[in-house]
Parts: C-alpha cells; structure tokens; sequence
C-alpha cells in the first residue's frame, strides 16, 4: 500500500514540475517579447513612408485587413506588405513601398512593388 501512494506521489512531484518549467519558459517568451516591442518603441523607424525597401518574406498571415499579406524585416522593424502574388512564399525577396505606420510606430503596412 505504501508504495502505491509513494508512486502516486512522485507522478504527482513530476506532473507540478512539468507545469512549472511550462509556465517558467512561457514568462521567459513573453519577456523577451516585451522587451524587444519596447525596444521597438524607443527607436525610430528605419522605414520612410513612400520609400521602397527589399526584404526576405517571413512568413503570411492574415492582418487586421483579412486579407492574406506577406512579413518581413528591415532592420528589424516589421512589414506587413498586400498584394503579393500568390506564387510568391516563405524565403522570396520582394520589394514593397511602405504606405504608413501603425500607431506605436513598431510596423508598417507596404505594398508589393516587385519580386526582388
């Protein structure tokens, strides 16, 4: 009898230490992530609005729009850029001219200008 509740226990220890280490590195993520959007914050944007600029996509997601847009980085301020053809995905360098920027100045909307 004792060792099934010696057993219960330790399953018991793992599973409270599981969902420590869990919650541990989710903080440790959100952190970071504070830390580099104020930091985006702080600077100002390496973009200009009308400018073009080349970058690799990123990924697509969809934006605040609902439309499907491609995103990138230059200087590690963020893009998001419509109207890329759908032949173009993760990886493909395109050109996009910035047409504004959100209100915290952190990212930009831009359009597709040209592959690249």
């Amino acid at each position: 009898m004792e060792l099934i509740w010696f057993a219960a226990g330790g399953g018991l220890l793992a599973l409270v230490l599981g969902v420590a280490a869990l919650r541990h590195r989710g903080t440790s993520d959100a952190r970071a992530s504070k830390r580099a959007h104020d930091e985006a914050k702080a600077r100002a944007p390496p973009v200009d609005i009308g400018e073009t600029y080349a970058f690799g996509i990123t990924e697509f997601t969809d934006h605040h729009s609902g439309e499907r847009v491609a995103v990138g980085k230059v200087e590690g301020f963020v893009l998001f850029t419509e109207d890329v053809p759908s032949s173009l995905s993760e990886g493909d360098v395109v050109r996009a001219q910035v047409l504004s920027f959100n209100r915290g100045h952190t990212s930009a909307d831009a359009k597709f200008v040209e592959t690249a």
